[in-house]
């Protein structure tokens, strides 16, 4: 008998997590929805599981504390859950002068941002390899191409995600696995406000979350791969490449500057 696969997200109450769930339950997957609040996980689980018919199991997960991710690998393995979908979504950052950051919240940062996406990859991509079928969406950021004075943490780990993701997509395409780089721009969740970053006002204005995850799941599709969505964000990547270093931080310290 084959089992039951689920898609795991992290980050899954608000945002672009909850747009995945919403879109993935639509696909009739099942899901493991994992977050810090209880009571949100629990109301999108029933939402999801009376509009869809999927099974949605809530994990209350705070992966920013030191060990988190090992005890979510452990719950799933408690409950016999088999994910062969894992949405690396969970992440925050901060809009400062870096030595004004308190030391603790720069080190949730790095929890989250980088050892979290590091560690449940470890933890539940050899399943998928023996399996030989899986895949893998680990959401960066268009930060991660270039150095962003004044969110310097933020987009450090970014760039760590984004390198690490497409470095794991190439060493496990032989194993059939995908991997999607997902790295949006400016995004229409709560981020701006939480990590006291400024109104922007971008070409066409910030971008549904639906959106980004449309792009991504339509990547997953195809097979994996880089996914920077929208026409705008794809330009400024790439003009990036053609000035100078200097200048692209210079630019990017005007735009971010407290």
């Amino acid at each position: 008998m084959n089992q039951e696969t689920y898609a795991l997200i992290t980050g899954a109450s608000s945002g672009i997590g909850e747009c995945f769930a919403h879109a993935l339950a639509a696909r009739t997957r099942s899901l493991v929805l994992a977050a810090r609040s209880k009571e949100k996980l629990e109301s999108l689980a029933q939402e999801l599981s009376s509009r869809h018919g999927v099974r949605a199991v809530p994990l209350v997960s705070d992966l920013s504390v030191p060990g988190a991710a090992t005890a979510l690998a452990e719950k799933l393995r408690a409950q016999q859950i088999s994910v062969d979908l894992l949405i690396n979504n969970a992440g925050f950052g901060g809009r400062a002068e870096f030595w004004d950051l308190p030391p603790e919240r720069v080190s949730q940062m790095l929890r989250l941002n980088v050892q979290a996406v590091v560690e449940l990859t470890h933890l539940l991509l050899p399943h998928m390899i023996e399996r030989r079928a899986g895949a893998i969406i680990n959401v960066s950021s268009t930060s991660s191409f270039q150095p962003v004075p004044y969110t310097a943490v933020y987009a450090a780990t970014k760039a760590f995600v984004t390198s690490f993701s497409m470095s794991l997509a190439e060493e496990t395409r032989p194993y059939g696995i995908r991997v999607v780089t997902l790295c949006p721009g400016g995004t229409r969740t709560n981020f701006f406000v939480a990590g006291n970053y400024r109104k922007r006002t971008l070409p066409g204005g910030l971008q549904a979350p639906e959106e980004v995850v449309a792009a991504a799941l339509a990547a997953l599709d195809r097979g994996g791969g880089l996914v920077v969505p929208r026409f705008m964000n794809k330009l400024s990547v790439f003009a990036q490449r053609l000035m100078p270093r200097w200048a692209v931080v210079r630019i990017a310290a005007q735009l971010f500057r407290p």
